[in-house]
């Protein structure tokens, strides 16, 4: 049916869409534009929310997990037919991996032809089920208010996640029915959760109290629950220090002197070992992936540990957790914040914890230094940029990583100030960094989002440095260019076989490729070089590259010059070829918790909602 054939109707599927997502607060889209999205497209001008065209769906996607990470809103990405929606997978499972709240809506082919293999057909919620949280299809009219509630729902309650919703060409530009709901349809309210029972906080406490060597592993749900300045005043009232969990290193203040780095690649040795030493281990909204467990040996078995978390499925380890909570970081810390109000603190325990906490605090400052080791071969010291944009960023600056193991330096030596300024995906999809800080940047007007990423990985979304011109977001994006994929060569290097077989990269001029989409680029080619054209480029006013030679023997951040530069050995080459060589260079109980009354009453009382804390056996679950 067309529109002309609807002039009469209060409104079409597409707008009812549309303003089912702007009453959810999405106020931004991200599509490359199809003939099977016109209706949905037209409404989103209706409502008032910003379409950026990208020129790659996965792009697309990208910046929309980009975008819900920062605001915790539902974001959404937008894809036409077969092809289109294929092309947002690696953006959904990116979504999917760290827990973000992104709508995909997909344009199919119209009814009529369903079924009968028409131009691009493709069975979404079927190709899709395995990535998101859910896949729907909607097939009627008059569903459409009510479904988009429901799809915003499912995407932000519980663990948050990525939706998909299909529908056809032809229904997203049908009338929707009156009476069916259409623009009357009840906003989504703001998910409920009744505090955890104190008494089972308390136990948490306890745990801590009861400990030696306690650590917190803060992650993402902390981030999602705006609970970093709770967190803080509960680590330095308890004395117990914070490690955060993988890519997730703006969880806690870094100049925190409780603060012992992130897990995962890259981290410092201190921080494993730490990990290792801990008797007690409160793990604070985090889901114990493989990097941030380091390959699951973490919590240790002789490791006593609770896990709070809205989804508490993380039996990742070898033992099951003492205690589980299905609670909201937030509501956990602000009823164990009462709790510890009334205790009774041991002034020499606290101090005998503390200068622990010092001897700790020096491991982990001695173990993260990245750019002490002398270098005066061809191209930048990796660490060196690290330590130079740590002291010449703003603290608001967001900082967003692609794959590589260009990643590792910032990892290790970058220190974070503020929450929500850390955009790295744990799926670990290449092309991420580029779009991700497109999305950050105009997710947050008038921040700086920086870029890191690696040639291969930068080459992959590249062309979306005219998506940052024409939106004029406010991007700088470094490639660390070694001319090859990095990463895989090492491995090869490790199995000692086939180096170089389709990991050598031939050269690209980035910053050519950056002056030709109308942002400003810039060649870096020793370390003297780089803190100049970060300054030019921070002061241009626009989208900006800076294209880094990096010898290729630097890889990961860690351990001695002697262990990160070494003698490459002879490059793969095809049979009958020459062979190409690689150029030569170098206790007791802390506190005693009292009962609350008034606490217990107020939760007691709270009969909105069912308890969510408990303690049980989790289910076995996968990352």
């Amino acid at each position: 049916m067309s529109m002309t054939e609807n002039q009469g109707a209060t409104t079409t599927v597409g707008a009812a869409l549309a303003e089912g997502l702007a009453r959810a607060g999405v106020r931004i889209a991200f599509t490359v534009p199809g003939e099977s999205v016109m209706g949905l497209l037209e409404g989103f001008a209706a409502n008032r929310i910003r379409v950026v065209a990208t020129r790659h769906e996965g792009s697309a996607a990208f910046m929309a997990e980009a975008v819900a990470q920062l605001t915790g809103r539902p974001a959404v990405c937008v894809a036409t037919r077969g092809p289109g929606a294929a092309n947002l997978a690696i953006g959904l499972h990116a979504a999917r991996a760290d827990s973000a709240p992104v709508i995909a809506i997909v344009g199919g082919v119209r009814r009529d032809v369903q079924g009968r293999e028409a131009f691009q057909e493709l069975d979404a919620v079927r190709a899709f089920e395995p990535i998101v949280k859910w896949a729907v299809e909607l097939k009627d009219a008059a569903d459409a208010a009510a479904l988009i509630d429901r799809v915003v729902a499912t995407a932000t309650r519980g663990r948050p996640g990525p939706v998909l919703l299909a529908a056809a060409a032809d229904l997203l530009d049908e009338a929707v029915p009156a009476g069916s709901g259409g623009v009357h349809a009840v906003a989504t309210s703001t998910e409920h959760r009744a505090d955890p029972d104190p008494t089972l906080v308390r136990k948490v406490l306890h745990l801590l109290a009861d400990a030696r060597r306690p650590l917190i592993l803060a992650g993402a749900g902390v981030l999602r629950a705006r609970g970093t300045d709770a967190l803080v005043r509960f680590a330095e009232t308890t004395r117990v220090p914070v490690v955060s969990s993988w890519r997730r290193g703006d969880v806690f203040p870094n100049d925190n002197p409780l603060y012992l780095g992130m897990t995962g690649l890259g981290a410092p040795a201190s921080v494993q070992a730490r990990l290792e030493e801990a008797d007690a281990l409160l793990v604070l909204g985090c889901r114990l992936g493989e990097f941030t467990t380091f390959g699951y040996r973490i919590p240790r078995a002789n490791t006593r540990w609770a896990h709070v978390d809205v989804e508490p499925r993380g039996a990742t380890s070898s033992h099951r957790p003492d205690i589980a909570m299905a609670a909201d970081v937030a509501a956990f810390l602000r009823v164990a914040q009462r709790v510890l109000g009334r205790a009774a603190f041991d002034a020499a325990s606290l101090e005998e914890r503390t200068a622990a906490n010092a001897v700790d605090r020096a491991a982990y400052e001695a173990s993260s230094v990245v750019d002490a080791e002398p270098w005066d071969g061809p191209g930048v010291h990796p660490g060196r940029v690290v330590a130079t944009l740590s002291r010449v960023l703003p603290p608001e600056a967001i900082l967003t990583t692609d794959a590589g193991d260009f990643g590792t330096w910032a990892a290790r030596g970058y220190r974070f100030h503020r929450p929500g300024t850390f955009l790295g995906s744990t799926a670990g999809p290449m092309g991420y960094g580029l779009p991700a800080a497109i999305g950050a940047a105009l997710a947050r007007p008038g921040r700086l989002a920086v870029a890191l990423a690696g040639d291969g990985g930068f080459a992959m979304t590249m062309a979306e440095l005219e998506t940052a011109v024409r939106e004029r977001a406010h991007v700088v994006v470094l490639v660390f260019d070694n001319g090859r994929y990095g990463t895989i060569w090492r491995y090869q290097e490790q199995r000692g076989k086939a180096v170089g077989l389709a990991t050598t990269l031939g050269p690209v001029d980035f910053a050519a490729v950056a002056a030709g989409c109308g942002a400003l680029g810039l060649s870096v080619g020793a370390d003297e070089e780089f803190e100049p054209a970060l300054r030019q480029a921070l002061e241009s006013g626009r989208p900006a590259l800076l294209h880094l030679t990096v010898d290729p023997r630097w890889t990961t951040a860690g351990g001695d010059l002697a262990d990160v530069v070494v003698e490459a050995p002879e490059a793969w080459v095809e049979p009958e070829a020459d062979p190409a060589a690689e150029p030569a260079l170098p206790p007791e109980p802390i506190l005693a918790l009292e009962p609350d009354p008034a606490l217990e009453a107020h939760v007691a009382a709270d009969a909105d909602t069912p308890p969510v804390a408990d303690i049980h056996e989790p289910e076995a679950s996968p990352e």
